[in-house]
């Protein structure tokens, strides 16, 4: 599920996932770096709010670490971070809820604006894929498969 929701301070684009699996273990598979290595990166640092932590875009091209700051971690439901970079300021949100049996993970990018949603949809919608993929096992999805098809319909969110 997708959706942009504006806000005060902006938009922010929600994508969410379902998982048959308890909060913890879907907790580890985002904050755990030998887990967050299979289908986002690893991160290295000491992982407390306030702190700073190095985390490698595997998935990209040429595989950059990026600094993130944690701006909040409250386990195992919320996680919120920050990083900024020639391309902007990203704002990443990981909102986790567990009612029978269903861990819901929740991703919110906050935007200052709803530009580039056409951008970053695809490329968050890939990376969700991909902790699907490697929570169950299963061959990892290729991003051109995400990536200029998806761009539409992310752009026709704005409106």
């Amino acid at each position: 599920m997708r959706r942009l929701v504006r806000t005060d301070k902006g938009s922010d684009l929600v994508l969410t996932r379902s998982f048959r699996a308890e909060i913890e273990d879907v907790w580890a598979s985002v904050t755990e770096p030998e887990r967050t290595a299979r289908w986002f990166g690893a991160w290295e640092g000491e992982a407390a709010p306030g702190r700073t932590i190095k985390v490698q875009m595997a998935y990209e091209e040429s595989a950059p670490w990026m600094d993130m700051r944690i701006e909040a971690c409250e386990p195992p439901r919320r996680l919120e971070l920050f990083s900024s970079d020639e391309n902007g300021e990203w704002r990443i949100e990981l909102l986790l809820t567990h009612d029978g049996g269903r861990t819901e993970l929740s991703l919110i990018h906050h935007l200052l604006s709803d530009e580039g949603v056409g951008e970053f949809g695809p490329g968050w919608e890939y990376y969700l894929d991909m902790l699907v993929a490697a929570r169950d096992g299963t061959p990892r999805p290729t991003f051109d498969d995400y990536y200029p098809s998806m761009k539409a319909d992310f752009e026709a969110l704005r409106n």
